[in-house]
């Protein structure tokens, strides 16, 4: 098999990635239409001024999706991907039907907390590692994060109007319509695809918490979420203000910016993986939040500057995102890449809750320049970390037949 073959997707790798993308992409679609309007929509809630009540509504969804994704993880190592993932469906659409019908900042924090606890990002990440061999796994998950990145840029657009015509409630509502939707795709439309036979002995699931590289790369996500959410309790008012521009509006910042760090950020994936630079490309961008992360606080005193930094983030966010999973699920132990993300996913939703807490604290006591200066902070403590991180073994694995996807 020649290289270039090795490198391309099969069919079969093709159409489950872009099945698992389109589940992914609606669900993210679900989550993000809240963020990019929130801060200032949540003025229109009964305690929905307060900086710290709006982040804390922001990141609840972290801490339950902190707490269930190990054990969603585990089950679907052993009962299956699909039954996992269309139990957690279940609990986001719950929880965006109390959001809707919520008129208090409380009961859309209650509501988003259910939306959380529907904890499903490790089972379906570890279904597309179970159906793509390792040398085109990070092209794989970066069809993922580019779902998820459009799912963004569709937000961006959609959110502002969505909330225009129908208000904040509607929203939740399409939210709703949106959770039916990937509960359909992941029950009728994704093929089954073989999963490797879980190992369950004791050292098998310990190694998963105490490999080096496995703890760094938890490290990592959980920072960048962290800094992620942070940054969206502030950069909405900023952009209204730079900006004069209205909920409703904020797209026409938002659209141009993702789409064209999307651009830079498709070469970038293609060039890691042909020359296997995983690990550098991920050192880079990690530095490149560090100065982000300065250049926010010291440089974006305008619309333009503020633009041009929030593209420098998305590009780092967007081939980080591709990475970091790709790197996790092949450090996994064999039938650990479910717990093995579970973990992973676990601290990405500790950071998304800690973040909306500390940028909604820093806001309110020390203003925006403290948060983009912990960003700044948080990457550096990030870029310590990954010194000693080393790059997997590019092995491809067999796997076995398993219908409980």
């Amino acid at each position: 098999m020649t290289t270039s073959t090795r490198l391309s997707l099969t069919p079969t790798e093709r159409r489950t990635t872009v099945c698992l993308a389109g589940l992914f992409a609606a669900r993210m679609l679900g989550l993000f239409l809240v963020l990019p309007v929130f801060a200032v929509a949540a003025q229109t809630l009964q305690g929905g001024m307060d900086p710290v009540q709006v982040g804390l509504a922001l990141g609840i969804y972290g801490l339950t999706q902190a707490v269930m994704q190990i054990p969603f993880g585990m089950a679907s190592d052993r009962w299956g991907r699909r039954p996992v993932i269309l139990f957690g469906m279940v609990l986001f659409m719950v929880g965006s039907v109390i959001c809707a019908m919520s008129d208090t900042i409380y009961w859309v924090t209650i509501g988003r907390a259910i939306q959380g606890s529907g904890a499903i990002s490790a089972a379906i990440t570890a279904w597309l590692a179970d159906s793509t061999r390792p040398e085109v796994r990070t092209r794989a998950m970066a069809m993922i994060g580019a779902s998820i990145g459009m799912s963004f840029a569709v937000s961006l657009v959609l959110s502002p109007f969505v909330v225009g015509f129908v208000g904040l409630s509607g929203l939740f509502w399409v939210i709703t319509a949106l959770g039916a939707i990937a509960f359909i795709v992941a029950g009728w439309v994704i093929p089954t695809v073989p999963q490797v036979k879980e190992d369950s002995s004791s050292a098998g699931v310990l190694s998963v918490f105490t490999d080096g590289g496995l703890v760094r790369l938890n490290i990592g996500v959980f920072f960048l979420h962290l800094s992620q959410i942070a940054l969206f309790v502030v950069v909405p008012p900023l952009l209204s203000e730079y900006g004069g521009l209205s909920a409703n509006h904020l797209w026409h910042a938002y659209l141009p910016v993702i789409l064209v760090s999307f651009v830079f950020m498709v070469p970038i994936i293609i060039v890691t993986e042909k020359r296997r630079a995983h690990v550098q490309t991920l050192k880079l961008c990690v530095l490149l939040l560090i100065v982000v992360g300065a250049g926010l606080a010291t440089l974006s005193s305008g619309w333009w500057p503020l633009l041009f930094w929030l593209f420098l983030f998305f590009v780092a966010f967007n081939v980080l995102e591709a990475l970091q999973p790709s790197l996790v699920s092949r450090l996994a132990p064999a039938g650990m890449k479910g717990l093995a993300l579970g973990v992973y996913s676990t601290t990405q939703a500790l950071g998304l809750f800690l973040g909306g807490v500390l940028g909604g604290w820093l806001s309110r006591s020390a203003g925006s320049n403290a948060v983009f200066w912990a960003v700044a902070v948080l990457s550096a403590l990030w870029f310590v970390s990954t010194v000693s991180l080393k790059a997997p073994a590019m092995q491809a694995s067999p796997v076995q037949s398993d219908s409980g996807n």
